[in-house]
């Protein structure tokens, strides 16, 4: 399987888990718009994935939250490529507190990105993938689409969110050739992910090395982090899988901390 001249759109794809996605896809010989907030960094991740090659990808200006913003970058991609073949939703952040302490505006900044970024996205990509009678779409949930921590509220909330989501979009999409499905990674070490280590420390009174080895790490077969690349192969594997019958899924990338 390959992605050979897929136009493809990945979102929060200028640094991280979307940025190792839009590699893999390259070399697998696709087209990705970099889609990102802030446009310099977009193309600064795109010059170096086209120059990889063999395929290529540019820098597309997008917040996640904002319908017209995001209508506006997939009209970037059609009018560059003529389609939109795989939409991979990444656009993510992380706040935690205790659900009594949580502030009701970073609820609503945390729901916004992950679940409206989902919506807007797909909705705007779901026409073209119709127009042409295929498509994938990929959201990027997490172990935490099926399973709940303390402190995590809003973040529970928004991936258990995305596997309904993907789930409808998979009964809708199917007549028109259109897959959905959620990647639920485990703890992956990233900035995002980084940034969570001080913070939980402080929350639950506890070392950062505590928060690694037990908090982050302790219900793993092995004690190791999910890798980018781990995370990047499957979310291949969804873009190029060659027909409806892996759609409506979910798949458990974590090294054993959740098993189905």
């Amino acid at each position: 399987m390959n992605l050979q001249d897929k136009s493809c759109i990945i979102t929060g794809a200028a640094r991280g888990i979307g940025a190792t996605i839009a590699k893999r896809y390259v070399k697998s010989g696709a087209k990705v718009a970099i889609a990102d907030l802030r446009l310099s960094d977009a193309e600064q991740t795109a010059a170096g994935l086209t120059a990889m090659g063999p395929g290529s990808a540019m820098g597309v200006e997008m917040n996640v939250t904002d319908e017209a913003a995001v209508n506006a970058g997939v009209a970037k991609v059609i009018d560059a490529w003529g389609s939109v073949d795989v939409l991979v939703s990444n656009a993510g952040i992380q706040i935690v507190h205790e659900l009594q302490d949580f502030p009701f505006d970073d609820w609503k900044k945390l729901l916004s990105i992950h679940l409206d970024g989902a919506f807007l996205t797909s909705k705007a990509c779901l026409p073209h993938m119709y127009g042409q009678g295929s498509g994938a779409i990929i959201f990027m949930g997490s172990v935490h689409s099926k399973e709940a921590s303390p402190l995590k509220s809003a973040y529970v909330t928004a991936k258990h969110g995305l596997l309904g989501l993907a789930r409808v979009i998979s009964k809708e999409g199917a007549k028109h050739g259109v897959r959905a499905n959620v990647i639920c990674p485990g703890f992956v070490r990233t900035p995002l992910v980084d940034k969570q280590i001080p913070e939980q420390a402080a929350e639950l009174g506890i070392s950062e090395d505590e928060v690694i080895k037990r908090v982050m790490l302790g219900g793993t077969v092995d004690g190791e982090f999910t890798t980018v690349e781990d995370v990047a192969e499957v979310a291949h594997v969804f873009a190029a899988f060659p027909s409806n019958a892996l759609t409506g899924q979910s798949l458990v990338v974590s090294h054993g901390w959740f098993m189905e």
